[in-house]
């Protein structure tokens, strides 16, 4: 029997960063290019969040960069990396808060800039809205991985306790691990 298959909805994305982070593992990133979809299951992200969390980008406020992150979660955050590389954000929660989750990593294709090199995804697509989307969502199919929990890659100089919700270490990066 075949699970079902549906898109996430608007209250997937209005949960907390750190809630999303995980439970976006094992989702299925869905690129329309022309006439083709692919469809790449989540292995990796990352989260970020808010004003006070230095390896935000909304750590130096509400900019034109950084409006996206400011808007209601389920929004695409894109942005340019060592304008080289475009990164794909899932933006979370509420309005006015920023916080996003870092795609890291689908099937094939580990690191943020490969990704989106691989499914063509660049900042003409940030601000996109993943719920009503025809080039850019992301899917459920009913199965969860396990995973492990990491410090962020990177950013050492980020705080080590961030907010009141994630507890006492910095442990804001998550992958699949298979299980043998």
């Amino acid at each position: 029997m075949q699970n079902k298959i549906e898109r996430l909805n608007e209250k997937f994305y209005l949960m907390n960063f750190i809630k999303v982070a995980p439970l976006l593992l094992g989702k299925i990133l869905c690129r329309r290019i022309e006439n083709k979809i692919i469809r790449s299951r989540i292995t990796e992200t990352e989260a970020y969040f808010g004003e006070e969390d230095t390896a935000c980008h909304a750590s130096k406020g509400l900019t034109k960069r950084t409006k996206t992150l400011y808007e209601e979660g389920g929004i695409a955050y894109i942005y340019l990396c060592y304008g080289i590389h475009s990164l794909l954000n899932v933006v979370t929660g509420s309005k006015g808060f920023p916080q996003a989750v870092l795609i890291r990593g689908i099937d094939n294709y580990n690191g943020p800039g490969k990704l989106t090199k691989y499914l063509k995804i660049d900042t003409s697509l940030n601000g996109e809205n993943l719920l009503t989307s025809t080039q850019l969502w992301i899917e459920d199919d009913g199965h969860s991985y396990a995973y492990e929990s990491t410090p962020r890659i990177g950013i050492n100089y980020a705080p080590k306790n961030i907010g009141t919700n994630c507890g006492d270490s910095l442990l804001l990066k998550v992958e699949i691990k298979l299980i043998e």
